[in-house]
């Protein structure tokens, strides 16, 4: 046998519905707070107890680096969600004793080089091949001019990164060029560290999680209980499958509803889309929510500016929900997807295309020409390690003839471990 045939992709289980979906159903943790949680939770000087983390690689990722580094994590064995952190302060951590390895996870790589510009050690971080494509300039520039010294990365630019600490960081005021959470953040956990005041500016608000979490631990960060809650990105799935199959009715609960992240809401609210929010509460200065959907005819719109920064992550969603909305649903000011897991614009497009839905391309988003009532193709589409790709190709799989063929589709457990049997729980066949 050859070798190529040892290493050719598997094709993922794909979906199919007899019928309406319908349900009520929970998502993991929100693994953008949950990497904060973690992060900030060994940052304190105390046990710090958090409930709702998500079992997903990103956030083990971010665990397994901490422990690396000396922070004691426990997890409950009878509820996974559920962890202890015994934080050892902003000067605990130690040297690892070999590279940290964050997986898939740029939030894992770039968060925690914030942390990094402030120890008096050097360290090495690597990642799998997804995330070695990943850009990191756009964190090193800023933390360098705070006092990070850059000892090593491919091309100036990309993992593996080797960076030496610095016990005396200076301050910064940072124009961000692009509204990036990740930017953002690293700069502020490095600005637990200096001296003087640290300030960020981006062109759009992007996600706050950062921000809530300090104002809720304070600085240096105190040991309280965190909650985090349903991730909005993964809970937009269960909602876009119900979207897309008629008469579907399905509820997911205990969903964060940040505003700097509701722009999924926003664009199927603006596509004609029946959702209604019940048992409003807050968690740690996060507000949380039930969201039930219903499906029925959907319309076209325009997603651009600040929509696209609060709906960045779910865009290539928005474009699989399009496919089904009467008229062509123009999304712009996405070039940040070009530089995700993979180019999601170029994805997303390759998407589309496989099953049989008419699409333009340009250079910072592209155009979708939907149709409620158009005869799907069976997709072969490769998600090439970008675990949001390949649930999208998932979803249309779902109204699509049998026969899809998708590869790729382990990376699901990046960010949505339990997938397959949420959907299976509202009603879907897995094929």
């Amino acid at each position: 046998m050859t070798e190529a045939a040892h290493t050719a992709p598997v094709p993922g289980p794909t979906l199919s519905a007899a019928g309406p979906l319908s349900g009520i159903v929970s998502v993991p943790g929100d693994k953008s707070i949950g990497h904060r949680s973690l992060l900030f939770g060994a940052l304190s000087n105390g046990v710090v107890t958090v409930t709702g983390l998500s079992h997903g690689e990103d956030n083990l990722a971010t665990a397994r680096i901490l422990g690396q580094m000396g922070v004691l994590i426990e997890r409950d064995p009878a509820d996974p969600s559920r962890a202890t952190i015994h934080g050892v302060g902003l000067h605990g951590l130690n040297k690892p004793d070999g590279p940290l390895d964050c997986g898939n996870s740029g939030t894992t790589m770039r968060l925690t080089l914030g942390i990094l510009a402030g120890q008096t050690f050097d360290t090495t971080l690597i990642g799998d091949h997804s995330l070695s494509r990943r850009p990191m300039r756009r964190v090193l520039g800023p933390l360098s001019q705070m006092g990070l010294e850059v000892l090593d990365a491919r091309d100036g630019n990309y993992p593996p990164l080797t960076v030496r600490g610095n016990a005396t960081l200076k301050g910064i005021d940072y124009a961000s060029p692009v509204a990036s959470a990740q930017i953002k953040s690293a700069i502020m956990l490095a600005g637990l560290y200096a001296e003087g005041e640290t300030t960020v500016t981006e062109p759009e608000l992007s996600r706050d999680h950062t921000e809530r979490m300090l104002a809720y631990l304070g600085r240096p960060p105190k040991a309280r209980p965190i909650h985090v809650p349903g991730d909005l990105s993964s809970a937009a799935f269960v909602m876009g499958a119900a979207l897309l199959v008629p008469g579907s009715d399905v509820t997911v609960t205990d969903v964060g509803t940040n505003p700097t992240r509701t722009g999924f809401l926003d664009a199927i609210a603006a596509m004609g889309a029946d959702v209604t929010h019940t048992n409003a509460r807050e968690a740690n200065l996060e507000p949380i929510a039930d969201l039930r959907v219903r499906a029925g005819g959907l319309k076209a719109t325009a997603i651009s500016g600040a929509l696209t920064v609060k709906a960045i992550d779910e865009l290539p969603l928005l474009a699989v929900i399009a496919a089904r909305a009467a008229g062509v649903t123009t999304i712009r000011d996405a070039g940040e997807l070009r530089v995700k897991e993979s180019d999601r614009i170029a994805k997303t497009v390759e998407m589309l295309s496989a099953f049989g839905i008419p699409c333009e391309v340009y250079p910072d988003g592209l155009d979708i020409h939907g149709d409620p009532h158009r005869a799907l193709t069976p997709g072969h589409i490769d998600a090439d390690g970008d675990h949001r790709i390949a649930m999208c190709a998932t979803l249309l799989s779902l109204i699509a003839p049998p026969g899809s063929v998708i590869t790729g589709t382990e990376a699901i457990a990046t960010s949505f471990p339990t997938f397959y049997a949420t959907m299976a729980a509202i009603g879907a066949a897995i094929d």
